[in-house]
């Protein structure tokens, strides 16, 4: 017999549709969070690493060779530091992985117990290139997003961040990065917290697309995009409608 008083089980059906009444746009604080970006040395890493401190966010970029990393902080400025990228992960509340696809996985192998228990940002995308132009690739696991899920699995990975223009991103020129970002993840919470960060960008916006299991097509449209900023001499983006 239970009493008044007594532990009721929680009813998950419950707590679900309580979760999807709430606003999509009521987005944590996320302004003291200190974002790592592995691969910080490269065209997109800066760029992210860039932004994220112009907008106030502790930016640490990390690279396999400390010195490396220290030079890029220095010229980016901002605060930003520089790390080896173990480092880089240790010291990190959030981490984006913007490295090389060839070099994606072996980073991410030895990086996982840095890792663990952290809020993964994956924003790589596999492409091949040949005379006809960009065009994507899909890793075993689906995704580079899912091949990090699967080499991280103490981990909390999302995926995020793969239509921008690292040249825009670099420019100190342009005040507003004036797109959205599509953001996948397994937990609400988790894609709350990089919408929240997309959103410290002026003119970005972050919009849940959904699982990782989705984050193929996601990735691939970035060979589209190459082929759209080919033809007319543009930096595209994307913009979600109706949202």
């Amino acid at each position: 017999m239970t009493t008044p008083d007594a532990a009721q089980p929680v009813n998950i059906a419950t707590v679900a549709k309580a979760a999807l009444k709430r606003d999509p746009w009521d987005l944590p604080d996320v302004s003291g969070l200190v974002v790592g970006v592995l691969g910080g040395t490269g065209d997109q890493g800066r760029g992210l690493a860039y932004r994220f401190a112009k907008a106030g966010q502790k930016v640490i970029i990390g690279s396999r060779a400390a010195e490396r990393a220290q030079t890029a902080a220095g010229e980016l400025g901002l605060g930003i530091e520089g790390a080896a990228n173990a480092d880089c992960a240790r010291r990190s509340d959030v981490v984006i992985v913007a490295v090389p696809w060839e070099g994606h996985a072996q980073t991410l192998e030895s990086l996982r117990a840095e890792l663990a228990g952290k809020l993964v940002i994956d924003c790589v995308n596999p492409l091949g290139f040949d005379k006809k132009g960009a065009f994507a690739l899909k890793p075993a696991e689906g995704s580079a997003a899912e091949q990090a899920a699967a080499l991280l699995p103490e981990s909390r990975v999302t995926a995020a961040f793969h239509h921008l223009s690292a040249m825009l991103l670099q420019d100190p020129e342009t005040a507003e990065i004036n797109t959205d970002v599509m953001v996948l993840g397994e937990a609400r919470a988790d894609t709350d917290v990089v919408q929240a960060l997309a959103a410290r960008i002026p003119g970005m916006r972050g919009v849940f697309a959904g699982r990782l299991r989705n984050a193929h097509q996601v990735e691939s449209l970035v060979a589209n995009l190459v082929s759209v900023n080919r033809r007319y001499k543009a930096h595209a983006g994307l913009r979600v409608t109706d949202v």
